[in-house]
């Protein structure tokens, strides 16, 4: 019967994605935050990956995966912040469904990337604390390429057959999405066909790609904090420790708010809340990750120093000459 319904109706060819429109005194503001945040996570990661590539102390395993997660990071936030800078400014909250279906694309294979990501980066680090005798064998730079393409392939191989579900739904009813970007949840409650089958695939996907390298990382940090704790040394503890605790930081705050936004019931009441959680691993993430890393790595701080001077050096030799 439900079949039939919405077989007489006709298919919506866009989506309003409602935003913050419950706030219409602070779009300005809210329009000049988010830009900053943009303009300072796009330059904040891009200056990471520059880094990385140029200085030749950065060029060890954890820095090769901290680059991969910057320019991640870089593209993330791009394929939700400008959508939402433009609805912003303009007034206009409308999305085509393919528009919507592709930013839902590339946001949710980025984020299954990260995961994959934040498990190298942890098990490079499991290698260094509790396996530092095997680590410059076992974490060569074959090995090194082989986790970073692994992760790329992988969050796009299973976003892409779990979109080509989707993409089958037909949409025929309401077509206002109550958050600030294309989600799977939102998007999916407003289908007018069956999605139990869609439901399940995405917990087959989740259960067999995303949740091993969320115990992996769990698992390394695990083992990472049992071997720090025996330790005899204070000064030993707090040095293995400083070499973690940066990666530590960002997939507390990554893991944390991905699991309260998707493991909360959904009421009407918490959807706000969810749309500020949202923000935290979704714009907050991308944001801090430049500053955790270089405000607590030595080694990112002497090569942030080392541009800078040579920057300096050569401004000054253009002026003179």
């Amino acid at each position: 019967m439900a079949d039939r319904d919405w077989g007489n109706q006709t298919a919506i060819t866009e989506f309003i994605i409602l935003g913050f429109g419950d706030l219409p005194d602070l779009q300005i503001l809210l329009f000049l935050m988010f830009q900053v945040i943009y303009m300072a996570t796009v330059a904040g990661n891009t200056l990471i990956v520059v880094l990385v590539v140029a200085d030749q102390h950065l060029h060890t395993p954890m820095y090769f995966f901290l680059g991969n997660l910057s320019c991640l990071e870089a593209c993330y936030t791009s394929t939700i912040l400008p959508r939402l800078l433009a609805s912003l400014l303009s007034g206009d909250k409308t999305i085509s469904v393919s528009g919507c279906i592709t930013q839902l694309y590339f946001s949710g294979s980025l984020a299954c990337t990260e995961c994959y990501l934040l498990a190298a980066m942890s098990y490079d680090r499991y290698l260094a604390i509790c396996k530092p005798l095997h680590y410059s064998t076992l974490m060569n730079t074959r090995f090194c390429s082989q986790l970073a393409a692994g992760s790329w392939l992988n969050g796009c191989l299973v976003t892409a057959i779990f979109v080509l579900f989707l993409s089958q739904l037909i949409f025929c009813g309401p077509n206002e999405i109550d958050h600030f970007y294309c989600d799977s949840i939102p998007l999916m409650e407003l289908s007018c066909s069956d999605t139990h089958l869609v439901i399940l695939l995405d917990f087959i996907l989740v259960s067999v790609f995303t949740l091993p390298p969320f115990l992996l990382t769990l698992t390394s940090y695990v083992c990472i904090i049992a071997t720090i704790l025996r330790i005899p040394s204070a000064t030993g503890r707090q040095k293995a420790f400083s070499t973690c605790s940066s990666h530590l930081i960002v997939v507390t705050i990554f893991y944390g708010t991905i699991m309260i936004v998707y493991l909360v019931p959904k009421r009407d009441t918490l959807r706000d809340l969810n749309k500020v959680l949202s923000l935290c691993y979704t714009v907050l993430t991308p944001l801090v990750n430049p500053l955790i890393y270089s405000l607590r790595n030595r080694e990112v701080k002497e090569a942030l120093c080392k541009a800078v001077s040579k920057y300096v050096a050569f401004t000054k030799m253009c002026r003179d000459s």
